[in-house]
């Protein structure tokens, strides 16, 4: 079923987002967080498959109804995002997740830009017991793994030159130095947003399927 754009309470002021639901009404809920491109066709089609698979999805507009089709449009709305204003935005999307849930834990999945965010929203959020980062990367959001609720699975491209392996494993060593539990996996010969089936230049499908099974996996494992 199709989802429909919300609005939600964020800390005084307004939100808004995608918000899809299952066809049982109400699932174990997930936050999904845009790329740099914004909330966009393919982001939204991301939370219809997590409600195809049984999970309220909301994906909060990061940008406040601005989004780009081309590079450099999009690096200039990735690098004028106000950190403050993110921070309230996902602390007003995951209370408003919370009321379509049927979990109490809720989970994060970012891709890119929104893998930064998921863990972001993670740190903010003690509801979020469960994060996914698919090769996550903002310079100005610097999420303190200390404050994870709960296991974070990092899903990263061996080609990627925004997030390196190495970086990957810097990531990963960083939040278990924290003391909370980390897993990646880095697939081999792909590159950054291999996920997104709408970019023919870099989509993989086996690595994007394997990556989706992994997802759901880690996600109905952890979100009771």
């Amino acid at each position: 079923m199709p989802g429909r754009m919300v609005e939600f309470p964020a800390n005084g002021g307004t939100a808004s987002g995608y918000l899809s639901t299952p066809a049982a009404g109400r699932g174990p809920g997930v936050l999904v967080i845009q790329e740099w491109w914004g909330l966009v066709r393919q982001i939204k089609s991301v939370c219809d498959r997590f409600a195809g698979e049984g999970f309220t999805a909301l994906a909060p507009d990061m940008y406040h109804g601005k989004s780009a089709d081309e590079p450099d449009a999009a690096g200039k709305l990735f690098m004028a995002l106000n950190i403050a204003q993110a921070e309230k935005d996902l602390r007003g999307a995951a209370k408003a997740l919370a009321g379509h849930s049927s979990t109490a834990t809720l989970g994060a999945v970012g891709f890119c830009m929104g893998g930064q965010l998921a863990l972001f929203a993670a740190t903010l959020n003690p509801s979020i017991g469960a994060t996914v980062n698919f090769y996550g990367i903002h310079p100005n959001v610097k999420p303190d793994y200390g404050k994870l609720a709960g296991p974070v699975l990092g899903l990263y491209a061996e080609k990627d030159s925004f997030v390196t392996p190495q970086v990957a494993r810097e990531v990963d060593k960083a939040i278990k130095g924290a003391g909370k539990p980390s897993a990646i996996h880095i697939y081999p010969g792909v590159d950054h947003a291999f996920f997104n089936e709408e970019r023919p230049d870099v989509y993989n499908r086996a690595a994007a399927d394997d990556a989706w099974r992994r997802t759901l996996t880690f996600f109905r494992q952890h979100l009771k």
